[in-house]
């Protein structure tokens, strides 16, 4: 899933890519897939995109941002894979929006799992979780610092809500999932489970600091190497905590780093370096 290094890294490539370049032809909706989700009628893209100009592509949390030249934006979230076509080069066999530029180039757009695509005026969205993503402070944004993320932990730690569910669950810290949590967990030597209330004096700096210092990493990296970029590369940043590394030694104490089920997906840990209290 797209989280905010991959949201960074990607939103820059199509910053870089497509920024002045003007469309010339669009498709939508031709490959069914599930779990998408359109805004309007998929059908009416190609002729509400065709001839316009993109002005500029930014992010904002997890959300990917393709901002035209009357207003209008595509906007991308969740499980959403990007891929840049130069004439002559192979296509996905399917697709859920394909968009054609000036100069022989395309833009796919295929989703994993699950996600969405809007093409809405940017001053218009009304989706509430675009509109979080916009609205909340998030990590390596304006606004996110440690005595905003004190005020969000101190609501919660006289509860039993978990680390995981506190970090990547209910829209708290918009952009923060599953993917990035692993790593953030292990860098702060907490573990999922760990319950709020169970935290010492100096553990929610910790958690701070670490979320901060591991998606900064993940983004100078190029992304987390269990995702793509632009052009299907994989990112330059090594997980620690993933599928990559589940059965392996833990680098500092040896340990075998395990994969368990909670709270509806996996959590990647240490049983060594993550204790849970």
């Amino acid at each position: 899933m797209v989280e905010i290094p991959e949201a960074i890294v990607l939103s820059n490539q199509l910053n870089d890519e497509l920024s002045g370049k003007v469309i010339t032809g669009a498709a939508a909706g031709i490959h069914p897939h599930k779990f998408t989700w359109y805004s309007g009628n998929p059908e009416e893209y190609n002729s509400k995109l065709t001839g316009r100009t993109v002005k500029k592509a930014y992010n904002h949390a997890a959300r990917i941002f393709i901002e035209l030249d009357d207003g209008m934006a595509l906007v991308f979230g969740e499980g959403t894979r990007f891929a840049l076509h130069h004439f002559g080069t192979k296509r996905p066999l399917k697709w859920q929006l394909l968009v054609d530029f000036e100069n022989d180039l395309s833009l796919s757009v295929s989703i994993q799992m699950y996600g969405f695509i809007l093409l809405e005026h940017k001053d218009g969205i009304t989706n509430k979780y675009i509109v979080d993503s916009v609205e909340i402070p998030s990590p390596l944004g304006k606004g996110f610092d440690f005595e905003y993320f004190k005020q969000l932990y101190d609501k919660f730690k006289n509860t039993k809500m978990s680390t995981k569910e506190f970090l990547a669950a209910g829209q708290r810290i918009p952009g923060l999932g599953n993917g990035v949590l692993h790593d953030i967990l292990y860098n702060a030597k907490l573990h999922a489970k760990q319950k709020l209330r169970d935290y010492s004096e100096s553990e929610p700096r910790i958690l701070y600091d670490s979320i901060i210092d591991t998606l900064q990493e993940m983004v100078d990296g190029g992304g987390r190497d269990t995702e793509k970029g632009l052009y299907g590369e994989s990112g330059g940043y090594k997980t620690k905590m993933s599928k990559y590394t589940v059965g392996k030694a833990c680098p500092v104490c040896k340990n075998i780093i395990e994969k368990q089920s909670y709270m509806g997906g996996s959590i990647y840990f240490c049983p060594g370096c993550q204790k849970v209290k």
